[in-house]
Formats: C-alpha cells, sequence, structure tokens
C-alpha cells in the first residue's frame, strides 16, 4: 500500500506551489480556514486568492473548527475537496455535508482511550476518520498506540505533532500521516526544505 500524507497549516503562496509542483506531492494540502488562534490561520479574502492554482494531483482540504453557517456560506464555492471538520457532533457533520456536498474528514480529538470511544458514530457520512491530539494550534501529541486496537476497515488519519523520523513507525500502519508543525523553521513559516525531505521520506516509506 502506497503512503499517503497530508501537509496542513499552509498559508504562503510560494510554498503552495512549490508542494504541487514536487515530484512527490502529498495527496492533501490543508488550510486553516476560521480557526485565528492559529499562527497558520488564513483571512478569508486572503484564501481565495491562495488556493486559486492549478491543485495538481493534491486535494485541498478546509480545516473548520465548529464552523458557523456565515463561514461555510462564504467558502462554499472555493475549490476545497474535503473539509476537515472538527468540534461538532455527528449530526452537524450530516447537515454540512449534505447542504455543501463536499467529502469529509471528521476530526476525532485524543488524549486517552475513552476518547476513541465515539468515532464510529461519524463513520456513515466521512470518508476519513482523522485522530489527532486535543493541542490544535500547540501542534501538541498524543499516544498513537491507543489507536491500535481501531479497524482496517476505513479510511484513518493521524496526526498530532508528528515528525519527520515518525515515518518509519508508522509506514506499517493504514494510516495517512498528517504533518503541519514538523514542517516549519524555528520562526514559524514552512521550510522548502523540511517539506521536501518530507515528502521524499514518504515516497520511500
Amino acid at each position: 500500500m502506497t503512503l499517503e500524507c497530508k501537509i496542513c497549516g499552509v498559508s504562503d503562496v510560494k510554498i503552495l506551489n512549490f508542494i504541487v509542483n514536487h515530484k512527490f506531492p502529498p495527496k492533501f494540502i490543508g488550510f486553516i480556514v476560521n480557526y485565528p488562534k492559529s499562527k497558520r490561520f488564513v483571512e478569508i479574502n486572503k484564501l481565495k486568492d491562495l488556493i486559486n492554482i492549478n491543485k495538481k494531483k493534491s486535494k485541498f482540504v478546509a480545516v473548520l473548527v465548529k464552523p458557523s453557517d456565515e463561514i461555510l456560506e462564504k467558502i462554499q464555492f472555493l475549490k476545497f475537496d474535503y473539509y476537515q471538520i472538527y468540534d461538532c457532533t455527528p449530526e452537524e457533520i450530516k447537515y454540512i455535508k449534505k447542504k455543501y456536498n463536499k467529502k469529509i474528514i471528521s476530526a476525532i480529538t485524543v488524549e486517552s482511550k475513552l476518547d476513541l470511544k465515539n468515532y464510529k458514530d461519524f463513520l456513515p457520512f466521512s470518508e476519513i476518520i482523522l485522530f489527532d491530539s486535543k493541542g490544535y494550534e500547540k501542534s501538541l501529541g498524543f499516544d498513537h498506540n491507543l489507536l491500535k486496537d481501531i479497524p482496517n476497515n476505513f479510511k484513518k488519519m493521524v496526526a498530532g505533532n508528528i515528525k519527520i523520523h515518525d515515518i518509519l513507525n508508522l509506514k506499517n500502519k493504514e494510516y495517512i500521516i498528517d504533518v503541519s508543525g514538523a514542517l516549519e523553521d524555528s520562526s514559524g513559516k514552512k521550510s522548502v526544505n523540511k517539506i521536501d525531505q518530507f515528502l521524499i521520506e514518504v515516497n520511500k516509506a
């Protein structure tokens, strides 16, 4: 099975062009749409210009935390293939999927095994289930061993402060790897060199 990945928190057009034109582009590229607490947040007017490019082989993902009707109306015609949604009930996400006709990545935030018990409620309308930390903008991790008993009969994405060297530990799992902070330099900006290294390592794996 080919290892798939997502680069999240892209906010710069030069970085985005580098990613989509890479010889091993990621399957998914994520943009922080409505969460200003994140340093990776992109204002709606900038977002429109940023993603108005040829996506080539990658899929664009709108990362949304408890999205309001107002923000969903503003982005409904932008070039997003998936909505990645945090902090919504299954009923709310099901409604969003039906109304806006987007593929869904339902985010389950994990701190302990108890947090995993409700993931099945999101399966009927989710193309992917994302298991992430509760850190949100803080790039916190969680113990990925908590996922060992999760079955392989649906598509799973895993995030939570994953580093480039973690790829070796995750390559034999049926996960899509979601990375953000590990691809940034000391100033908090995405690094071309780190992105290049990451995509090459994913391709090797």
